[in-house]
């Protein structure tokens, strides 16, 4: 294949989910209703916990720029393939491809380190508790919001400036529904060593530390739980941390069985209906998972869709 110089590259070409036009209309339904659930599930949960004072809590404060993310990143994918289907147009600028991975790596980076801060929010309030609004303060709150932010940002730049120094074959087509780093840079023809390698390197390292605090976490608390003498303590700070597991299993366990079915199977299409697990799923289950898990939120929520439907 003969090789371009990246500035030369017009367009990628995004295969999606199937290409039996009878399926179009379907996949357009399916992901437009799941694109509108996620939106509206998260936007209610971050209008729930900003319009009840008693929400204002740090447990409360991750959960809403948890949501934000989880929109920011549904968005970041979901609208350009549904408008693909709807123009039966499978191109994407570069520049548009190059953008869209960029977003991708700090929303996903964003999300792991949310999961982390949420474990040691649990933490320090079932295992301290007397400590808890001392150590959780709002100051705290704000710099692993700002910490998370920005190591997401330099992570996602560090990525994006390595895929601009590659060069891109004639063969530009991506076997998935949006820009995906590691499918990116196996369309270059120039040397990607040094791409792969940081990519696996950071992804590891930031990955295994955010997993790892999250597991200390979760097994102090375990450790603390078991001491409670009283049934009624223990199924309470259990129903404290259950929604948060929910949302680890959910991110980390769509992940990795993407990774794993991407690993064991050699066909590009199977690994793109996979890919909807992380992508789109747990964005749209991350507000069910808390509002029927938690009575705080269900209450939150209640109030809040009255109060919407009296003014309507």
């Amino acid at each position: 294949m003969t090789s371009q110089n990246q500035t030369g590259v017009a367009a990628f070409s995004l295969l999606g989910l199937s290409e039996d036009s009878e399926l179009q209309p379907f996949l357009f339904g399916l992901f437009l209703t799941m694109y509108l659930v996620t939106v509206l599930g998260n936007l209610l949960i971050i209008l729930a916990i900003g319009s009840h004072s008693h929400l204002h809590t740090p447990m409360y404060f991750f959960l809403s720029n948890l949501s934000f993310t989880d929109m920011c990143f549904s968005t970041t994918t979901v609208p350009k393939m549904l408008m693909n289907i709807q123009t039966q147009n499978k191109s994407v600028s570069y520049t548009g491809c190059l953008t869209q991975v960029c977003f991708l790596m700090i929303f996903t980076g964003m999300e792991n380190f949310l999961l982390a801060a949420m474990a040691y929010d649990r933490y320090v309030a079932i295992c301290q508790p007397l400590r808890y609004t001392v150590i959780m303060n709002s100051h705290l709150c704000g710099l692993l919001i700002l910490l998370s932010l920005l190591i997401s940002l330099m992570d996602a730049l560090l990525h994006s400036l390595m895929i601009l120094r590659l060069s891109f074959c004639t063969d530009r087509e991506i076997p998935h529904f949006f820009c995906e780093l590691a499918q990116v840079i196996k369309l270059a023809c120039s040397n990607t060593v040094v791409n792969n390698i940081l990519t696996y390197l950071l992804t590891s390292v930031l990955g295994s530390v955010s997993l790892l605090g999250i597991i200390f976490s979760n097994f102090k608390i375990v450790s603390s739980i078991l001491r409670i003498p009283s049934a009624g303590g223990i199924y309470k700070a259990f129903s404290t941390c259950g929604s948060h597991l929910s949302v680890v299993f959910l991110f980390y366990g769509t992940a990795f069985g993407v990774y794993i079915s991407s690993a064991l199977t050699c066909s590009f299409k199977k690994t793109a209906v996979a890919s909807v697990m992380y992508t789109v799923v747990p964005s749209m289950m991350d507000p069910f998972v808390y509002s029927l898990r938690n009575r705080d939120m269900k209450g939150a929520l209640k109030k809040l869709l009255w109060r919407l439907f009296s003014f309507s």
